[in-house]
């Protein structure tokens, strides 16, 4: 991968931590120290200071296979035939290995229950798996069974011709009736488990937002994604100062109406199938943690 540098005096392991997707400031100076990091075709040092369109290139080396023990969970499949599946997934399930979680997440249960009957384009630990949900964001979610499948679905996510709806419900009450948050997402300066906007190494990211009902210091949307980037919905509700309730990580830090974790639901994913063309169009209803939430929004008034 390459990249230039934007910020004069900048260390470089610093750099690669902004500026390099999910890699930490530990992960990038394991990597400089691997050699595999290099500032204007030289091996850089971690604390090499950079000056504006330094060309840094960096090589991650593949991971090493991870057994994964197929594990036995209900699923609920909400459409299946002989190229994918659609996985209506629960709140607080996490959908692949990573670290510190390395059992009971969906890519767990998917292999219980298919085998190797699943694609192979994201190596060991995501088999099968197109795009991802957050552990306590609920809803849809596609799994290829073949390769020709997977790489079908991931270029209409690519080109946006993958559509996905989701319901959540937001902090304060939103004036206007429907409305576009178009702005970039990238890593946080400074908390690396965090997104944030920013135009430093930020990607294009767009949600469409509209009303679903506006309730006493909350509103229920429907969010429609043109762009699929980590925390999305999260990042830029928040940014136009309407948080997801009970979202503690980009929102109010204390929980609200019974709510730790976001309410956010994928409920409708609509995409060509990647063998014939023909629409496919899936639908989730509200989840029964949701509508909880909706029952106490009514007796508020």
């Amino acid at each position: 991968m390459t990249l230039f540098a934007d910020i004069p005096g900048e260390r470089l392991d610093a750099f690669l931590a902004r500026c390099a997707g999910d890699l930490s400031r530990s992960a990038a100076q394991k990597l400089i120290e691997q050699g595999q990091v290099t500032r204007n075709g030289v091996p850089g040092k971690k604390n090499d200071r950079l000056n504006p369109g330094d060309r840094i290139e960096y090589t991650i080396p593949e991971a090493k296979p991870v057994d994964i023990v197929p594990t036995e969970m209900p699923l609920d499949i909400v459409y299946e035939d002989d190229d994918l599946l659609v996985i209506n997934k629960p709140k607080g399930l996490v959908v692949h290995p990573a670290a510190g979680h390395a059992d009971d997440t969906l890519v767990n249960g998917l292999l219980y229950a298919l085998g190797d009957d699943l694609s192979g384009i994201n190596g060991e630990l995501r088999p099968g798996i197109v795009h991802r949900i957050d552990k306590d964001t609920s809803g849809l979610l596609a799994v290829a069974k073949n390769d020709f499948a997977h790489a079908m679905l991931a270029s209409q996510l690519k080109d946006h011709t993958m559509a996905r709806t989701y319901e959540a419900i937001v902090c304060g009450v939103l004036k206007e009736d429907s409305g576009t948050v178009d702005a970039p997402i990238g890593r946080h300066p400074t908390d690396r488990k965090k997104m944030c906007v920013t135009q430093r190494c930020g990607k294009n990211a767009v949600t469409h937002w509209e009303v679903v009902r506006r309730y006493r210091g909350y509103t229920h949307i429907r969010c429609h994604l043109e762009t699929g980037r980590t925390h999305q919905i999260r990042v830029h509700m928040a940014y136009i100062g309407h948080p997801i309730l009970g979202d503690t990580v980009y929102g109010h830090k204390k929980p609200e109406l019974g709510q730790s974790s976001q309410c956010l639901h994928a409920g409708a994913l609509c995409f060509q199938h990647p063998r014939d063309g023909h629409p496919v169009m899936v639908f989730a209803e509200l989840p029964q943690y949701f509508q909880d939430v909706l029952e106490k929004l009514e007796k508020m008034g």
